[in-house]
């Protein structure tokens, strides 16, 4: 069985290329994902698909795992570089954020997205 850091290595690779089936495989079917785009939060593959196929007309994000720790609630965290840019080639988002997930039975049941503190930071 994969480790949590091996798991999330392989998303974020398979996300960053656009390999969607590959990282919508790794999710619990009632999967609960936030709407970075939107705002509010997406339940469910399908659903996260088609926000994903949404963001991916009008942005091109890139998100970058740098460090991983075991979080609260036996969660796991991810620190992260994301670059976003439009459609354009222009940037709009270079920054470090915290993605915290919940995984049970080697399936990501639940993403949040956090701003990391100046102690979390390890920069």
């Amino acid at each position: 069985m994969q480790s949590s850091r091996e798991l999330l290595e392989a998303i974020y690779a398979a996300f960053n290329t656009r390999q969607i089936d590959m990282v919508l495989a790794r999710l619990h079917p009632n999967v609960d994902w936030p709407n970075g785009m939107e705002g509010g939060r997406v339940h469910g593959r399908e659903n996260v698909r088609e926000y994903w196929l949404r963001q991916w007309k009008t942005l091109d994000p890139h998100v970058e795992p740098m460090n991983f720790t075991d979080g609260e609630l036996g969660r796991t965290v991810v620190e992260v570089h994301q670059v976003v840019r439009d459609a354009a080639g222009n940037l709009l988002v270079n920054q470090i954020v915290l993605h915290s997930y919940t995984i049970q039975n080697g399936l990501i049941e639940r993403m949040e997205i956090r701003r990391p503190t100046a102690a979390a930071h390890t920069g």
